[in-house]
């Protein structure tokens, strides 16, 4: 396995020249951002993910966490690099000052959340995890539980979860049936929770819950679920963890991938009904629970980025190390590196333009939450708003599945070695299965897309998001550079694909929402795909007049490449889509019957 370096050339430029650093250090509070500030922070973050956490990344997928007769125990060496995370400040990057947060920007913090995930995903969940309960106590919990927990789950003292899940319910919460009991100020809980990511371990002080329950008398339905914060040790009079709670993890899932994040069964109220306090209104969870899952959806878009750049770093590597076979063309009489053979090349180059798409797809998004929560113009902030809960599921959705599909891809470089543990390759593609299908599978992120976002507004924010499309094109058509041309007849070609699907689904639901859902998913991909081609597109753009300057030839000339193999070769997958799209379920309704 090749040790991760991150690309720091191509994060800078994208959030310089795409997600809009300059503007995002304008917004209100952030007085001290500045490029040389994020330049430094994303040094240290590399060299935190570099030297801390890959070298981590192998053995403790070998050793998983393990349960014991004290609870589960993390990893060798993961307690050690959790305390350098913690002393470096790095929990709190983006929180709140209020609670001891150093309240960076949204779009530094993704840039470090991608290097964790690539460097080692297993320990990146557990923060990943604490900054979505973060959020959710820090906009729905009482002064008092803010007062309590907050300043400890901010720095990383303490850690968090989100427990949604049941044996019974699976991904339709409206199943959920775990009790909440009022007894004076707390709640007595009491029910089980299964694929809780790091639901418990030993290397913080307290771990904290955040828990799905009913009440006795709630209605049926998700409109009867009620938030609870339950912690693993409860708090004496001072704040410092106290007796243990009624709550404990009672086994370890045995999975693909990501051994070393201990996926929990998690039992509570076994002896009398863990203690939990409301967060929020009663009968009003999963409303606030949904301030976390679109954090972690966010994140979880980030780590399929995160997987597929690890991926794409290895496969590279070993191409241009793995010796085999003479060229077709005979152009060299001597076996040569397969990073020279066409296919391996065009393998390696699908592999790099949909990172870098990712990427910046990510950060622009992020931006967009910067924007959301910190610009001083209140439609602006509502239109940026519109644009991150339309596109969510489409990060989640896309980002993902790409991320399984690049780190096949990258097992395919290596040809039989890829399937030896010994390479790594295959590690990549194990750890990034997980993520098309935790915090919504893709099929209900498609739902998310075309059955709530789309269908509900008639597909204005859509609408809105395809005039933004198309106002890049007439600069890419008038372009004195022949391959941004290129470029630019592509994306409109990929953009009228985009408007024709989003007709047919709009017509479809209109018709029979059943037939809209059986082609949400391609639906979802191709503004995924789109989405990624108009970062492209942009980034060709940037290239140009960079290039027309003599401003770094070797990078932007890299990047003019990359964008267009993507406009070429990536973004037919558009038109393609849509055909299969207009198809509607076709024969699939049918399959019971098979």
């Amino acid at each position: 396995m090749t040790t991760y370096i991150a690309p720091l050339r191509d994060m800078r430029f994208v959030m310089n020249e795409l997600a809009g650093l300059e503007a995002i250090a304008a917004l209100p509070g952030f007085d001290d951002v500045s490029p040389e500030l994020a330049d430094a922070v994303l040094d240290e973050a590399a060299k935190f993910a570099t030297e801390v956490l890959d070298p981590l990344n192998k053995p403790g997928d070998a050793q998983g966490a393990r349960l014991t007769g004290h609870g589960v125990a993390a990893a060798d060496g993961f307690a050690r690099a959790y305390e350098q995370y913690v002393s470096g400040g790095w929990c709190g990057l983006a929180g709140d000052p209020e609670f001891g947060g150093q309240g960076l920007p949204e779009l530094m913090h993704a840039a470090a959340v991608e290097m964790w995930n690539s460097s080692n995903m297993a320990f990146a969940l557990c923060p990943m995890l604490t900054a979505g309960a973060t959020e959710a106590i820090r906009l729905h919990g009482s002064q008092t539980l803010k007062e309590r927990y907050l300043p400890n789950l901010v720095s990383g003292e303490w850690t968090g979860t989100m427990n949604l899940t049941e044996p019974q319910a699976g991904s339709d919460l409206a199943a959920v049936r775990t009790k909440a009991v009022p007894e004076g100020e707390h709640y007595r809980i009491h029910g089980q929770k299964i694929f809780i990511t790091w639901g418990d371990h030993d290397m913080t002080g307290n771990v904290i819950h955040l828990v799905l329950a009913r009440l006795p008398d709630a209605p049926e339905g998700v409109r009867g679920i009620s938030l609870f914060l339950v912690p693993k040790f409860l708090l004496n009079d001072d704040g410092t963890p106290g007796a243990n709670n009624d709550v404990r993890c009672i086994s370890l899932e045995h999975k693909l991938g990501i051994h070393a994040s201990p996926t929990c069964v998690m039992s509570f109220g076994e002896n009398g009904g863990a203690i939990g306090y409301l967060v929020g209104q009663e009968n009003k969870g999963l409303a606030h629970m949904f301030t976390m899952m679109n954090e972690a959806r966010q994140k979880v878009g980030i780590q399929g980025l995160a997987m597929a750049e690890r991926a794409w770093q290895q496969a590279r590597e070993y191409a241009k190390e793995r010796v085999q076979g003479r060229l077709a063309s005979g152009k060299s009489p001597n076996a040569v590196a397969i990073v020279h053979h066409p296919d391996v090349r065009r393998m390696l180059m699908t592999m790099k333009a949909q990172v870098e798409a990712m990427r910046a797809f990510a950060y622009v998004m992020a931006s967009d939450m910067d924007r959301a929560h910190r610009h001083p113009d209140g439609d602006e902030r509502a239109r940026h708003q519109a644009r991150i809960d339309l596109l969510i599921p489409v990060l989640k959705g896309w980002c993902t599945e790409l991320g399984v599909e690049i780190a096949s891809m990258g097992v395919q470089v290596h040809g039989g070695m890829g399937y030896i543990e010994e390479t790594g390759a295959c590690q990549f593609l194990r750890d990034a299965r997980i993520a098309t299908i935790y915090e919504g599978t893709t099929g209900i992120q498609a739902a998310d897309l075309a059955g709530r976002k789309l269908a509900a507004d008639r597909g204005a924010a859509m609408a809105a998001l395809i005039a933004q499309l198309r106002e890049v094109l007439p600069a890419l058509e008038r372009n004195a550079d022949a391959q941004v041309v290129s470029v630019g007849t592509r994306f409109a070609a990929a953009v009228q694909a985009l408007e024709d699907a989003t007709a047919w689904m709009l017509g479809a639901f209109a018709k029979d929402a059943d037939e809209a859902l059986g082609s949400s998913a391609d639906y979802l991909m191709l503004v995924g795909y789109v989405c990624g081609g108009w970062q492209m597109a942009r980034a060709a753009a940037v290239a140009s007049q960079k290039l027309a300057a003599q401003e770094d030839p070797e990078f932007y000339q890299a990047k003019l490449a990359t964008a267009r193999f993507y406009a070429e070769k990536i973004l037919p997958k558009a038109s393609a889509l849509l055909e299969a799209i207009k198809a509607g379920t076709s024969g699939a309704v049918v399959i019971e019957q098979l």
